[in-house]
């Protein structure tokens, strides 16, 4: 009997790490649901659509009755619609201001909400372009410039850039053709319809043969990190097929493989080790002066003595 008992206990952990391998990703482990099915309507920033489109390729090779809507702007507008009511299971935003503001409103899933990409912002002409312009800091000196609405995230940056370099006032000066969301500023200038604009790193790579990158933003001048959060949203009018399908795409997108979907297009993968290091640099410096007054102590105890 112990023998069959055994015998048992084996056949059942092989089936085990059977079903385990099948469903596995990077970011865990989680039963790949063969029968998952269901609509996804995902927003997304417009910076996202290339890679998002071959990631949503490869999710779909797993999970081909899933169907994958995407719709793409830039971070404010998709906000914006989503307060007005548009249906919506996932946002991946270009920046914490959209994320935060649509978690205060109770709107997203906020347990579920995390930073997973960074980006930078790069300053750009088009192919082979003539232009005076040789950074951030002389940017005034084109004939005029691309530039993203205040309303989106990458023209928030590009402010907070003059504001920090004290050109705000000589930038408004210029001729603007300002855009309402970072594509039509990318395409503004591969066009050659401006001499410069401001876009993120990954936009800049995914037309390297019409834009040449000029420069990167200085770190002093961009104080604010490019981060790119992904949330569930509060959808009341998904099934329950929608909602499940909706979680398992959430979790291929923080995954191992669309990870690497993602630094091929140039982003980074985000990892919050700066407020890490900040506890623990803290945590040293309290360590150290418990030490300090507890030597002061075993002092003053040794001369009392």
């Amino acid at each position: 009997m112990k023998g069959g008992k055994n015998m048992r206990k084996k056949l059942i952990a092989a089936m085990m790490a059977g079903v385990l391998s099948a469903g596995m990703l990077s970011t865990g482990v989680f039963a790949a649901d063969t029968d998952l099915k269901g609509e996804v309507n995902t927003f997304i920033a417009a910076s996202l659509s290339n890679a998002m489109e071959e990631i949503q390729k490869d999710f779909n090779e797993t999970y081909p009755d899933v169907e994958i809507l995407y719709n793409a702007d830039s971070s404010g507008t998709l906000q914006t619609q989503i307060e007005e009511g548009a249906r919506c299971d996932i946002f991946f935003s270009a920046a914490d201001k959209q994320m935060d503001a649509l978690v205060d409103e109770d709107l997203v899933k906020k347990d579920t909400v995390e930073d997973i990409l960074e980006n930078k912002v790069v300053l750009i002409k088009p192919k082979d372009g003539e232009t005076k312009v040789t950074g951030f800091e002389n940017i005034t000196d084109a004939a005029n410039i691309a530039l993203a609405g205040d309303s989106v995230p990458v023209g928030q940056y590009s402010r907070e850039i003059f504001d920090n370099l004290g050109i705000t006032d000589e930038v408004n000066k210029m001729e603007i053709n300002e855009g309402k969301n970072v594509s039509e500023v990318l395409a503004a200038v591969s066009e050659g319809s401006n001499e410069i604009g401001i876009v993120y790193a990954t936009d800049a790579a995914s037309v390297a043969d019409k834009v040449d990158v000029i420069a990167e933003a200085p770190a002093d001048a961009l104080k604010t990190p490019v981060l790119y959060p992904v949330g569930l949203i509060e959808d009341k009018e998904a099934s329950e097929d929608d909602t499940a399908a909706a979680e398992a795409f959430l979790e291929y997108i923080k995954s191992h493989d669309a990870m690497k979907v993602f630094e091929k297009y140039g982003f980074t993968a985000y990892k919050a080790d700066d407020a890490s290091e900040t506890d623990d640099k803290d945590a040293e410096a309290t360590e150290e002066a418990d030490d300090t007054e507890t030597n002061a102590e075993t002092e003053t105890t040794e001369e009392a003595k």
